[in-house]
């Protein structure tokens, strides 16, 4: 009998508009019209079934899907169990109770891996184009979108090329005609659907098959499998269709279904756009695939299994699993719609696999599993990246240099050591000294200065951006391309007022008493502030005047009596020189040579005194510079790049969550 929807069973035409020839009746009924008590028996198993009634309008015995139904060649025809009787269209009806059951929460890994991928997707928006994300996008939508529909029903398109055979193992998965079949190509031109109990218009109208093109099995041994119930089976376009429309058509639905059905032809089999398009691509969904080699009735002898044979080596290139010795992967089989050879067998496995009802959970980890294999670039560093302490140090030694931190301490250590010699040094050195610090014409100061060859380091700000770069590079050494750019950029935006910032410092800390040759500038990162006092300024704006011990009044109450030593003795000797005094010499001249002799010496202890002293002032000077230089620069720098190390962290935890529980290996 031919199977029409029930807006054609009036006047007898099928959903293509071609007039069709009625079938033969079935034995026991009368022409066009269904036995009352198998419509009865079959209204009572779906009811049983779905426990409730349908989303769709009242008909004769049950609720309506929605679906466009079967039925016989007359207007008045009961037509099969759950369509209405008078061909009214699905949501009419007054019985509005729900029919189907949406996936309730799961103990499997599934919604574990898809809070993960939503987690990642939404870490990572900021850092990664929208492009990248989209394959991951999708697939979050189309589970969300699943898992709101039936979980009774699972939905499996029979997909394959021009001439195949997939609308002929249609019908007799069906036991009906319900697709066209014909010489005439394209025969299939829009899916159609045939769902075999209540509950899937949902998945229909996810699928955007109309109600004209959606179909019930005529009742018989096909309609009451008790394993095909929660079956929709979707004939699809030709995937090698001249039309466009046709294969976008399949690939739009292909996208969307739980599991898919491969015919393919002993010609056809090893057709590159198969497998190149659809089943390479599709090698992680091999649990949710059957791969059927059609038209054996066409092959003499041997040849049908040396051709399953090549068929199943294809599929192994293509990196498809094969499901075979109790292993999970694809089905594959021959078999020959035509004559039947086989078919019984297909239906007995679809029928295992409907009533599994895993298929919608083992398509929606596949698709996860294949969205986590395209964002592996992204997300997978090589080795094991980070910003390590030596690296940290190795930043820090190069903002100590450049802020001149070394320099600092010896000048901290210059000026202690001035202080001290200021202090218990003999007054004639001292006025020596001053005359040579005035720098005049002729000086020795003057002449070292203009021989010194013109000073080729680079200068401050250049250090400053070699050490920002350095360490950026080390940072994002390893990481996929865009946590490394965002690695790069954190550090050299971070970056942009460091150089002014260690400027200030350096003029606070008076690093060295104003800009070195070759900065350009009056700071040493050409800046204004860089200008700083010959004498130290402490990190806190205060005169650094060094400390003095406690031995230094002794040390100078020591030079002052050497020198009044030489004065008094000097004085005495003049005294006799021009007869004031009595003569005697010897004495005199004694105190005069042990205040000459006594200054100096006094002077070279208190100078080996105070070289320990001078030098720890000034390495805690150059410290306190170093210290302050590398609080900037992590502040500035390694923090902000840190953080992003850190949220790249996060997002590859995220990421091997989402990879944990794979069952395609990817």
């Amino acid at each position: 009998m031919t199977a029409v929807t029930d807006e054609d069973q009036g006047n007898g035409t099928s959903a293509t508009g071609e007039r069709k020839e009625e079938a033969p009746e079935a034995p026991g009924k009368e022409a066009g019209r269904w036995d009352d008590g198998l419509i009865a028996r079959r209204a009572a198993a779906a009811d049983a079934r779905s426990g409730d009634s349908g989303t769709g309008n009242s008909g004769t015995g049950g609720s309506g899907t929605g679906d466009s139904r079967t039925g016989g060649g007359s207007a008045d025809s009961a037509g099969p169990a759950g369509s209405s009787p008078e061909g009214e269209d699905e949501g009419e009806g007054d019985d509005v109770r729900p029919q189907v059951e949406a996936y309730g929460p799961s103990g499997g890994p599934l919604p574990t891996r898809l809070d993960a991928l939503r987690e990642l997707v939404g870490l990572s928006r900021a850092r990664l184009d929208r492009d990248t994300l989209a394959e991951a996008g999708r697939v979050l939508d189309e589970a969300a979108a699943r898992q709101r529909l039936s979980s009774r029903h699972t939905v499996v398109a029979i997909a394959g090329a021009t001439g195949s055979g997939k609308s002929t193992l249609f019908n007799a998965l069906a036991g009906a005609q319900i697709s066209d079949t014909g010489l005439r190509r394209p025969t299939t031109s829009q899916p159609i659907a045939c769902s075999w109990t209540d509950g899937a218009a949902g998945l229909l109208d996810r699928l955007a098959i109309p109600g004209r093109l959606r179909r019930r099995p005529h009742p018989g041994p096909a309609a009451f499998d008790e394993a095909l119930q929660g079956l929709v089976l979707v004939d699809l376009p030709d995937h090698d269709s001249a039309a466009t429309a046709h294969r976008d058509q399949v690939d739009r639905v292909l996208a969307l279904v739980d599991a898919v059905i491969w015919v393919v032809d002993p010609e056809k089999y090893a057709d590159a756009a198969l497998h190149e398009r659809y089943l390479r691509p599709l090698a992680g969904h091999a649990e949710v695939t059957f791969v059927v080699l059609n038209q054996i009735d066409r092959l003499p002898g041997e040849a049908a299994d040396l051709v399953l044979d090549d068929l199943r080596r294809l599929l192994d290139e293509d990196g498809m699993a094969l499901g075979e010795h109790g292993e999970p992967g694809a089905t594959v089989m021959s078999l020959s719609a035509l004559t039947g050879d086989g078919v019984p067998e297909l239906r007995e496995m679809v029928g295992r696999f409907v009533q599994d009802r895993t298929a919608a959970t083992r398509r929606l980890s596949a698709d996860v599993d294949a969205a986590a294999a395209r964002l592996r670039p992204v997300y997978v560093a090589e080795g094991r990246p980070g910003l390590g302490e030596r690296a940290r140090e190795e930043f820090t030694d190069r903002l100590a240099e450049a802020v001149g931190a070394a320099a600092a301490g010896q000048a901290a250590e210059r000026e202690w050591r001035r202080n001290a010699g200021r202090a218990c040094g003999t007054p004639w050195l001292r006025l020596w000294r001053w005359y040579e610090s005035r720098g005049l014409p002729g000086s020795l100061d003057r002449m070292g200065q203009a021989l010194a060859p013109p000073e080729e380091e680079p200068t401050a700000r250049q250090r400053v951006e070699q050490a920002v770069r350095i360490v950026a590079d080390d940072a994002a050494a390893g990481l996929p391309a865009p946590w490394a750019q965002a690695v790069r950029e954190a550090a050299f935006n971070g970056a942009k007022g460091l150089p002014e910032a260690l400027d200030e410092l350096a003029a606070r800390a008076g690093a060295g008493g104003g800009p070195p040759k070759g900065t350009g500038g009056s700071g040493r990162f050409g800046t204004a502030a860089g200008r700083g006092p010959a004498t130290g300024v402490a990190l806190g704006g205060r005169p650094a005047k060094p400390p003095r011990p406690k031995w230094w009044p002794a040390a100078v109450f020591a030079q002052v009596s050497m020198t009044l030593l030489q004065v008094f003795g000097g004085l005495w000797l003049l005294g006799q020189i021009v007869g004031v005094l009595e003569p005697g010499l010897v004495v005199p001249a004694l105190i005069m040579l042990a205040g000459v002799v006594g200054g100096p010496l006094v002077e070279w202890s208190c100078a080996a005194a105070i070289r320990g002293p001078a030098r720890r002032y000034g390495q805690d000077a150059e410290r306190r510079l170093r210290e302050a230089a590398a609080g900037c620069g992590r502040a500035r720098v390694l923090d902000p790049v840190s953080a992003e190390l850190v949220r790249y962290r996060e997002v590859r935890e995220r990421y091997a969550a989402v990879t944990e529980f794979s069952t395609t290996g990817q």
